[in-house]
């Protein structure tokens, strides 16, 4: 049985992280289908959205403690510290691929987003959390501090001083006081949240990529151009949009007073 299951259908591609029996805890096998998946993704026109939840009660439960523990007992600090660099690298790889994607990304969340759970979430487009869902970057009880991007996202996200305090005290948020805080976009029952997660990826799968695409580069870009450049990048962008094909479609639709059907050209 593989970490990851992938399917796509009707432009929705969907990764489930496959260790229920681990409440979905992050492994190597896991990460490496994740970072292949979001790189096979970018080139994949018939993927036009992704959609990443977990198999079970829970999205994902952070590292893999267990083996924490059996390497904390094997090798000494110098061996665990050259073992973390890399894979903390091999890591920022799927983060970067998860931003590269250039297709509007979903986290859909149920039960546990724990540690790495949490960075994963966040370096997704928007997040959908069923009742249930809790989240906790709870790096602090294990003693480490965040990876998976989390330090770039969260303050983004929630600010600098609520930041810090979900860094340092590690507590635990529920699903609406994560929405509240700004972790999460929208709250739905837990028996409806794989309906309310297939009507939303299937709404973005049917928009227009391309202007997805441009819009999703031009926001997070903003978080560190300066004014001028930002409007520059917004010129090009609008060019770029104006010249495809969805771009008729979307105005002649409008004219017409129809629902467009956008192709991604």
């Amino acid at each position: 049985m593989s970490d990851l299951e992938v399917t796509v259908e009707d432009g929705v591609a969907t990764l489930t992280m496959n260790r229920p029996e681990a409440r979905n805890a992050f492994s190597i096998e896991m990460r490496e289908a994740l970072d292949q998946a979001f790189h096979d993704f970018e080139y994949d026109d018939a993927v036009r959205c992704v959609v990443l939840t977990g198999a079970g009660e829970h999205f994902m439960a952070g590292g893999d403690i267990k083996s924490f523990h059996r390497m904390a007992g094997e090798q000494d600090a110098e061996q665990l510290g050259q073992h973390f660099i890399h894979r903390i690298h091999d890591l920022h790889s799927l983060m970067f691929a998860m931003r590269r994607v250039a297709k509007p990304t979903i986290a859909s969340v149920r039960g546990a987003a724990a540690g790495a759970g949490v960075s994963l979430a966040l370096a997704c487009d928007l997040v959908i959390a069923a009742e249930d869902a809790f989240f906790t970057l709870a790096y602090c009880h294990i003693g480490l501090s965040p990876d998976g991007s989390a330090t770039y996202s969260l303050p983004r996200a929630v600010g600098l001083k609520k930041a810090m305090e979900i860094t340092l005290l590690g507590d635990r948020y529920d699903a609406a006081a994560a929405k509240d805080m700004g972790l999460v976009n929208f709250v739905v029952p837990t028996a409806e949240l794989a309906a309310e997660t297939a009507a939303l990826a299937t709404r973005l799968a049917n928009g227009p990529t391309i202007a997805y695409a441009n819009a999703r580069r031009l926001l997070y870009q903003s978080l560190h151009n300066q004014f001028e450049t930002q409007l520059q990048a917004e010129a090009e962008a609008f060019r770029n949009c104006a010249m495809s094909a969805d771009f008729r479609e979307g105005v002649a639709a409008f004219v017409e007073k129809r629902k467009p059907s956008f192709t991604v050209r």
